[in-house]
């Protein structure tokens, strides 16, 4: 089989994760991060992708996919790789604590602790969690309860006072609340005591006797669900698509079951009671040999003060040169497009570009796309402050953005209040495109200035995500944003673009036409080369094309930091081609695209990836690189990437990742990319003058670039 399956790929990018866990040179705290993404990655795999062969399966779908398998084959698979999957999580969880004890971070459990210690956690249970818990009896008169999704329970076995022969058993739930923290230090008797935690599961276990005064606690086991989280939005029939949302996010509570997560030793009687009752198949039961749900590493690493030689040193982004020396976006802007490389170069200057718009008398309208936002965003202040001063302030907020829905309703709702136009996107699309137009009155005429961006105008995640943004007011990109914004709004569409290219109307053909540009050139002895960087490549019509380009003789080198379902290195088909994931300190997500046409490169910014949903379902926009300064960073950044062999995995034609190695020095890319931001912004030169962008005759023979 030519192609490998999205699904069994996806696993195969958590392994990955799973090794920078088990990877020794990566800081013990850090490490614990990876372990708490694993378990998030899964999560999400479950509630929408297993969940969704679930209903192919229910439905009688037996088409086979383009990789071979029917959706029951396909489910067969994946529940054998996610069970080896969890087991090896656990194996190096089991692994990673023993080192945090090793430096003095204990966790334990609570028998281990001295009576002062216990006194104390009996006091923080008592006045903190006895009075949030709920006890949760099932019998005759009290049915089953709603389990929520990914929540962790108790199922608590009890026996009644009345049962002298002590084979009655009742059944109890409690849930571990949520809002409460999941690990709790353990007060130190002196100065020179390890840290010691115990999990909040434990300490209730230990006081379980206080929610059953009557009954006798006999057994007590944690569980967690995960509920299907693909649910249809009917937005055609939709009169309000925020009502609609707002309908589907409160039926998720009620998703079918898809998977049972249970600790070691699991009372029988009370997982019998679970399965009935949630309709579960033992095929979807996971016994986890540790705690349920290790997402709370991820807050634990970030707690713990006082061992930073467990951390990755300090990061502190650069701000960019352009912009050290004066807060006038706008002068600056004029003079030269700029070109942000993030987290190595700080997010606070997005946040300024959009708060010192809202603030300028002279912007008319500033207009913008929210896909992912953070809790406390100071874009959305921002755009609130400017819409309360007068400007025509216009959001597009995505709100079926998944698991990011109810904050995105948050968002919309507080913006709207302000005073902004909200639009909620188109029916049947996502808007994924990122960009920010901004209007302003200079001398008897109007300016754009635009931000696009490969990521979301996220802040928190900015610090942790690679993407790259570029900020101009170059004529007709500024014309072409604007006509984008003026087709997700209203019933506009652009006879041409200038310089962008959108989903779903034609970016897909723009990348076919560019594959086929450097075929031709391959075919008559000209330079032909593709570097593409992208989160995901399933697009069976771009793997074809890949394929078709690599026998022409066409050097493709592919990053592709998850999924993959093009094999590479196969004889005949795929001989030209490498495939390379890089995870590391900071999730790659910028989108590059870089065509040798030529001799003279071509190089794109898109918030796309290969995939058919981002083609053909989502409103994308790719935007080339017309500085010369920019493409000649850009293209070093890539080979950067090319010659990472420390973080780098190399997809092998069987579909198998192995380490990167070659024959060059050590190479970090993560660490080598800020090296290059520095390099970037010292070696720059500010002129007076405005610097010219390529022209399109430049990058093509004609008007290529011209739609």
């Amino acid at each position: 089989m030519n192609y490998i399956n999205r699904e069994i790929s996806w696993l195969q990018f958590n392994r990955r994760v799973l090794e920078e866990a088990q990877d020794e040179s990566t800081p013990l705290l850090e490490r614990t991060k990876f372990l708490s993404i694993v378990s998030t990655n899964l999560d999400e795999f479950v509630s929408v992708r297993v969940a969704g062969l679930m209903d192919k399966i229910r439905t009688g779908n037996q088409e086979v996919d383009f990789t071979g398998f029917t959706p029951q084959q396909l489910q067969d698979k994946v529940i054998v790789m996610i069970e080896q999957l969890v087991a090896e999580q656990y194996a190096t969880h089991a692994r990673i604590l023993r080192l945090l004890k090793e430096e003095g971070l204990v966790f334990t459990d609570f028998g281990k602790l001295s009576p002062a210690q216990k006194k104390e956690m009996e006091t923080y249970y008592l006045e903190k969690v006895f009075p949030v818990l709920t006890p949760l009896a099932i019998d005759k008169s009290r049915p089953f309860p709603l389990i929520r999704s990914k929540s962790v329970y108790l199922a608590v076995g009890l026996k009644p006072p009345s049962d002298e022969s002590g084979k009655e058993v009742y059944i109890a739930l409690v849930e571990i609340p949520s809002n409460l923290p999941r690990y709790i230090k353990v007060p130190s008797l002196s100065d020179h005591d390890h840290w010691q935690f115990i999990l909040l599961e434990d300490l209730i276990k230990q006081h379980i006797h206080t929610l059953f005064t009557t009954y006798t606690p006999v057994t007590f086991h944690t569980f967690r669900l995960t509920r299907n989280a693909d649910l249809d939005l009917n937005e055609e029939e939709a009169e309000d698509i925020l009502d609609e949302v707002e309908k589907v996010l409160r039926a998720r509570k009620w998703g079918t079951p898809v998977r049972l997560e249970i600790e070691k030793g699991f009372d029988p009687f009370a997982l019998e009671l679970l399965e009935k009752e949630l309709e579960i198949e033992s095929r979807f039961l996971i016994t986890n040999d540790g705690p349920i749900d290790l997402s709370y590493f991820m807050s634990f690493a970030n707690s713990v003060e006082g061992y930073e030689h467990l951390k990755h040193s300090r990061f502190d982004p650069l701000c960019p040169r352009e912009f050290t020396k004066t807060d006038d976006f706008f002068s600056v802007l004029r003079k030269r497009d700029v070109l942000l490389f993030h987290p190595y170069e700080s997010f606070d200057v997005v946040n300024d570009f959009v708060e010192h718009a809202a603030a300028d008398p002279s912007v008319m309208a500033i207009k913008m796309t929210l896909y992912r936002v953070n809790g406390n965003s100071r874009i959305i202040r921002s755009l609130n402050r400017a819409a309360e001063a007068g400007k025509q302030v216009t959001v597009v907020v995505e709100l079926k953005a998944r698991f990011d829905e109810a904050r995105n309703i948050e968002w919309a709702k507080e913006l709207e209040k302000a005073g902004c136009h909200v639009v909620y996107g188109l029916s049947g699309l996502k808007i994924h495109a990122k960009m920010i137009l901004v209007v302003r009155k200079e001398a008897d005429s109007l300016r754009r200035y635009i931000h696009v961006s490969t990521g979301n105008y996220n802040e928190v995640s900015a610090q942790i995500f690679t993407d790259i943004g570029l900020f101009s007011s170059y004529p007709e990109i500024g014309e072409d944003v604007s006509n984008l914004f003026n087709k997700i709004t209203g019933f506009s569409a652009p006879s041409q673009w200038h310089y962008l290219s959108v989903a779903p109307a034609h970016l897909k053909q723009r990348l076919l036409d560019c594959i086929q540009r450097e075929v031709e050139n391959a075919l008559i002895g000209k330079p032909a080369r593709i570097i593409a960087k992208m989160n995901s490549l399933s697009n069976k019509q771009l793997v074809d094309e890949l394929y078709a380009a690599s026998q022409a003789g066409v050097r493709i080198d592919l990053i592709v930091r998850g999924i993959c379902c093009l094999r590479p290195g196969i004889p005949g088909l795929s001989d030209n081609i490498t495939v390379r994931s890089i995870v590391g300190r900071f999730l790659e997500h910028s989108r590059i695209f870089y065509f040798e046409n030529a001799g003279t490169p071509q190089l794109w910014l898109s918030s796309a990836d290969w995939m058919t949903r981002n083609m053909d379902k989502r409103i994308e926009l790719m935007c080339p690189l017309l500085n010369e300064e920019h493409q000649s960073v850009v293209i070093q950044y890539l080979l950067l990437l090319l010659n990472d062999n420390m973080k780098a995995r190399q997809l092998l034609p069987d579909g198998r990742y192995v380490i990167a190695h070659n024959e060059q020095p050590p190479c970090c890319s993560q660490i080598e990319a800020k090296n290059l931001v520095v390099k970037k912004n010292n070696s720059l030169t500010i002129q007076d003058d405005c610097i010219t962008p390529l022209t399109a005759s430049a990058h093509t023979n004609g008007s290529d670039l011209i739609h």
